[in-house]
């Protein structure tokens, strides 16, 4: 197969951590051409999407006294070329939040390919319906109480009869901005006002769920089906699990509970093109749907000795 991968500057991706760089990594070990590009990078002429893509060329990573390590080295990139997207049999839409307006003309270029001759991950449209946030809310019989608004009124009152809750921005990535907010306190006002740039802008409050303190726990979808997972448990005094801000890592199985969560999701997601999703779940409810880069691949093969991103690669291969 023939894949691109749109993704943010490679030199800036961290080959031990990042999953596009260990589904590009698996994708080569495979057998598969591996092409890069970036969303800045993408054309439409007469109707088609084009990209300057880059062959490039991976050493992977190695298991070392438990943590990956990559060579100084650890990709080469060949002399680009500027093709039609349709003569890629999948392109990979990879790029991280935010969901800006220049991430959204991206997409509107990917639209342009020809879903049957190249299969796009995720779906353009469905990266654009699907908030990580906000997405969440329909599945209303396996997520905590949640409520989306701008109103300090609202949110204050929703705050009062919860006691704890959890504020999240709507466009934030890995625990940027999400804040821990408690009746009476008094830079209430201020932390709202902040947060929803003066009543302009909405955001996410939940109930705090004190199993978070046990961890937020990352479960990746293909296709609708868990295929594995890890625990972020949150560490020294900061009450959030993310990887990005501290968190420890930790194996972990999927519970019944999990994964009837997965099953209710499994049937909109088909339905919406999202076929590589990475949900969070804390105390056995649904807290978000990552959709635009979910990550989490390279701490679940090292702690569980497997390759998700083989199986990942199988899977694609068993659409054509």
């Amino acid at each position: 197969m023939k894949l691109a991968f749109i993704i943010d500057p490679i030199a800036l991706l961290d080959p031990g951590h990042d999953t596009s760089v260990a589904l590009m990594e698996a994708a080569q070990i495979m057998g598969h051409q591996v092409w890069i590009t970036q969303a800045n990078q993408l054309t439409i002429i007469e109707g088609k999407a084009w990209a300057n893509l880059q062959p490039v060329t991976l050493k992977p990573v190695q298991l070392v006294n438990g943590l990956w390590e990559a060579a100084p080295d650890w990709y080469q990139i060949g002399e680009a070329i500027f093709a039609c997207l349709e003569e890629m049999d999948a392109v990979w839409m990879r790029v991280d939040p935010p969901v800006n307006t220049p991430y959204l003309y991206a997409t509107y270029i990917l639209d342009s390919i020809d879903s049957e001759k190249t299969l796009v991950i995720n779906s353009p449209a469905g990266l654009r319906n699907a908030n990580e946030k906000v997405y969440a809310l329909q599945f209303t019989s396996v997520i905590p109480t949640t409520i989306v608004s701008q109103d300090k009124v609202v949110i204050e009152k929703f705050v009062a009869e919860q006691k704890t809750a959890v504020l999240k921005p709507l466009g934030g990535k890995a625990g940027e901005g999400i804040l821990f907010l408690q009746d009476g306190d008094r830079n209430f006002n201020s932390l709202i006002e902040i947060s929803t740039k003066q009543g302009s802008e909405p955001v996410m409050v939940q109930e705090y769920l004190p199993a978070a303190q046990e961890g937020d726990k990352r479960i990746i979808l293909v296709e609708g089906k868990p295929i594995g997972a890890l625990n972020r448990i949150p560490t020294g005094k900061d009450f959030r699990g993310n990887m990005a801000v501290g968190g420890r890592v930790a194996p972990v199985d999927i519970t019944d509970r999990e994964r009837e969560i997965c099953k209710a999701l499994a049937p909109k997601l088909k339905q919406d093109g999202l076929y590589f999703v990475g949900i969070d779940v804390i105390g056995g409810y649904l807290t978000e749907v990552n959709v635009t880069s979910p990550t989490g691949i390279r701490e679940i093969d090292r702690l569980n000795n497997v390759s998700l991103g083989k199986e990942v690669i199988n899977w694609l291969e068993s659409k054509f």
